[in-house]
């Protein structure tokens, strides 16, 4: 159900992106670029992660007051960066978004709310297994998110047209899961007390303790060396950058996130049943069938169809989305498994490997745009992500205990599915150079 409904909400964001590549211009992409990922950076940590505990505790009682807590920490970092985009706007992310849009970065606080409250409720949604409230929420994101874009690019909004859609494509309907919570599970909030708050505070400490800067190293692994890339090549590259990520991340957004909040949900019972390294080479054995196939098509076909599908100005993505697949490829095979370090209680190792992955990635772009000569520092970023990725996954089948031969042979079964993907991507490519 959730894999449907993502996909039928990605599937009309991908079809959106040639109206909006001739709406809006390189800059206004890249300046969304930076919106975004500063949004990432500090949506990741607004609830101190105390939103991922919400499927553990056996009673809706201690659950409740988990989402109590966490949405007294998303509202106190979302007043916090409303003021500092408030009262000190020229300062803040100074010399990375354009003076004339640091009047809107306002916004920001209003993004870190309603992405913190969505993603709260979200995960009681899947304590309650009901995966069709999720799913409903996709496709109002989706088709809400591209008629804010669409709609505010006709009336010449520029980039603050793109960011209010990408606003509403992250957190819309989180409304419409609070209210049903509310309805549905109204026993369980009237257990809610302050008490009881800080007693929800003390069990699941560890939380905001070690998994808040994982998660933190996390997102900044992946969206500092962004802010770091526009300082070096400026908006128009982040632009172009902006629009390889954003069709590759379809495939995680596609599949990987509904899979990590069913495998989530289904690990805590298997880590007690000793079936945790059977679900979870399952999982990657499914992921490896549905999605790497798709990724290497995209790998050799871009090159040539970006121009002609999304303007000539945009040509220089189809090669950046190339150099991008092996990274895409190890992401989308750990990022649903990766809950399994929360769910085996190892969450110093998890805070180790995002550290590890932030200091990599941030040094690798560094280096390319201040040592190496002529170095492409796109190309740089989407390589150590690739490395990056496929020392997390080695790091989580070593953990589920896995052994790296199964772990090849889960992977060898996707090999034919692969391989026909291959030959119609070679194929269309073909007949792409001869008449387009």
């Amino acid at each position: 159900m959730l894999t449907g409904a993502t996909a039928f909400s990605q599937l009309l964001m991908l079809a959106a992106l040639p109206v909006l590549t001739r709406i809006y211009g390189l800059q206004d992409f890249g300046i969304l670029a930076v919106f975004t990922a500063t949004l990432g950076i500090i949506s990741s940590v607004s609830s101190l992660r105390y939103h991922i505990a919400i499927p553990l505790p056996k009673t809706d009682g201690l659950a409740s007051n988990l989402l109590a807590l966490a949405l007294i920490s998303v509202s106190f970092f979302a007043v916090l960066v409303t003021l500092a985009t408030l009262l000190i706007p020229e300062k803040f992310l100074a010399g990375i978004v354009p003076a004339e849009q640091t009047g809107n970065l306002w916004i920001l606080g209003l993004g870190v709310l309603v992405v913190g409250v969505y993603n709260t409720f979200r995960f009681w949604a899947t304590r309650k297994k009901a995966f069709k409230r999720i799913a409903v929420t996709r496709v109002e994101q989706a088709i809400g998110g591209i008629g804010a874009q669409v709609g505010f690019g006709l009336l010449g909004y520029g980039a603050f047209g793109l960011v209010i859609g990408q606003l509403v494509s992250q957190g819309a309907g989180f409304l419409g899961l609070a209210r049903r919570a509310i309805k549905e599970d109204r026993r369980a909030f009237t257990q809610i007390s302050l008490s009881r708050i800080r007693k929800a505070a003390n069990l699941y400490g560890h939380y905001p303790r070690f998994s808040t800067f994982e998660a933190l190293a996390n997102a900044a692994s992946i969206q500092v060396p962004l802010l770091v890339i526009v300082v070096f090549t400026g908006s128009a590259e982040l632009g172009i950058l902006m629009l390889a990520m954003r069709i590759m991340q379809a495939p995680l957004s596609l599949v990987g996130a509904a899979v990590s909040q069913v495998y989530y949900s289904q690990a805590v019972d298997d880590k007690r049943s000793n079936q945790l390294s059977q679900t979870t080479g399952n999982v990657l054995a499914g992921m490896a069938k549905l999605g790497l196939g798709p990724m290497l098509f995209a790998a050799i076909v871009a090159p040539f169809v970006f121009g002609p599908i999304f303007g000539q100005e945009w040509q220089r993505a189809g090669e950046l989305l190339a150099w991008m697949v092996p990274w895409f490829m190890l992401q989308f095979l750990s990022s649903p498994v990766s809950m399994a370090l929360h769910v085996a209680k190892r969450q110093k190792l998890a805070l180790g490997l995002q550290l590890f992955g932030l200091v990599f990635r941030i040094s690798a772009v560094i280096i390319a745009g201040t040592i190496v000569i002529n170095a492409d520092v796109s190309k740089w970023y989407a390589v150590s992500g690739a490395i990056f990725y496929s020392v997390y996954l080695i790091v989580v089948i070593n953990v589920v205990g896995m052994r790296f031969t199964e772990t090849l042979g889960r992977l060898s079964s996707s090999l034919p599915y692969v391989l026909v993907w291959a030959i119609c991507a070679v194929t269309v490519s073909y007949l792409a150079n001869l008449y387009i």
